[in-house]
Order: structure tokens, then sequence, then C-alpha cells
């Protein structure tokens, strides 16, 4: 049976693609078949194709077309909601949730949803992509960015995740810029006392970005269970 994870971050730009990949990697490197899907992503070239869609597509195992791994793939850099008013279209929780099942039905053994933004991203008036999680029911993974205003970040997001009934399987530090904020080690150390669930890993800041490197500084052993 495959285990599907959701994976959201504190905020946008905070590495969610990044981690996703690495752990990815991490599951490769147990001999596990990989599969992801990013079910809505805003900023697409000209062929329709997402970056960080892409970046799933070349890490999982498994051979999926792209329209799977990405099925609603939106023009512009701007919050999905926005992006797909503005192409005439909508939205719903119900209809990722369907092109998710579809992707974890492949049946690999270890199975990625990644969000867009943060937790309360909205797909439209009433419905958010936390509606997609709760509709999937998977656990989540929450990455987070290790900068100021974090602890509050990762606290109140933790909180909305357990308070939508899921399970907060567990989180991600990731250093997402080339500085280290100030008092890094107190404040991960704030976290770890504070959170709900286990840390996975910390990522430090990699320049040039490598997953199997980022995937060295993961212990997914905890999501296998």
């Amino acid at each position: 049976m495959s285990k599907a994870f959701f994976v959201t971050g504190t905020d946008t730009e905070v590495g969610k693609t990044a981690i996703s990949c690495a752990l990815l990697h991490a599951a490769r490197a147990r001999g596990l078949s990989t599969a992801a899907c990013k079910p809505v992503a805003a900023g697409c070239d000209e062929r329709g194709h997402n970056e960080d869609a892409l970046a799933l597509q070349a890490a999982m195992s498994l051979d999926l077309p792209y329209e799977q791994v990405n099925p609603v793939a939106l023009g512009p850099a701007i919050a999905p909601h926005i992006a797909a008013h503005q192409a005439g279209r909508q939205l719903r929780a119900a209809s990722l949730a369907g092109y998710c099942r579809g992707v974890i039905s492949v049946g690999a053994d270890f199975v990625l949803i990644e969000g867009a933004g943060g937790w309360r991203v909205p797909l439209g008036p009433r419905e958010t992509l936390a509606d997609v999680a709760i509709a999937l029911g998977t656990p989540v993974i929450l990455v987070v960015a290790m900068r100021l205003g974090c602890i509050s970040h990762a606290l109140l997001t933790a909180e909305a995740i357990r308070a939508d009934g899921l399970q907060l399987a567990g989180w991600v530090a990731n250093q997402a810029g080339p500085t280290e904020m100030a008092c890094h080690r107190e404040n991960l150390d704030a976290l770890r006392q504070r959170m709900p669930a286990p840390l996975l890993g910390e990522v430090p800041h990699l320049l040039p970005y490598g997953p199997d490197e980022a995937a060295q500084h993961i212990d997914i052993s905890g999501l296998l269970l």
C-alpha cells in the first residue's frame, strides 16, 4: 500500500519543492518506488509547464506524464485563485483531490502531494488548498523556512492542520536562503520543544542545490512505520 503525504509550508518560497524532491530521493535510496503530484501550479512557461512540477517529475522514480504530475497549470506566478479567475477557470477541491488520487492509485510505495504556498491558500470564495488535503485524508509534512517569524508561522500552521482533523506526520527545518537567521539554534530548539510532531531533518542552504545531497539531511524512517 502506498504511503502518501501532503506537503505544505509555513509560507510561499520556503522550499517545499526542494524538500519534496529530497524526500523523494530519500525514499528511493531505501529502494522505494516514488511518485508526486502538484495538483495546481501558478507560474508556467509557454508550454504550460511549471518549474516546481518539473522538478518533482524528475525526482520521482515512476514515469508519469507531466499532465498527471501537474493537472492544473496556470500562467502567471500569482495566487492560484486569482490566476484561475483571470483564465476563466474554477478551482474545486474535489476535482484537485481526484487528480491526486489518480497518482496515488498508480501504486508507488511513497507518494507526495505538494501544495502551493501555505496551508490556507484560497482556491475560490470558500475553499482552500487545505480542503484538498482534508479530502485526501493524508498525513501532512510541514516545511518550515528558518527565518525571522518562523516559530509563530510554524505553530499556527501546525494548529490549523490538527484543527482540520489531519495528522502532522513531521516537519523539516529548511535554510531557504544563504544567510542563517540570528540565533538559529535557539529558534530551532524552541520549535522542537513546541511542535507536535517529530523533526525529520535540518536541511542547510546548498549551492548548488542537489536533492540527493539534501536527502542526506533527512530521516524518513518515522514516516514509513
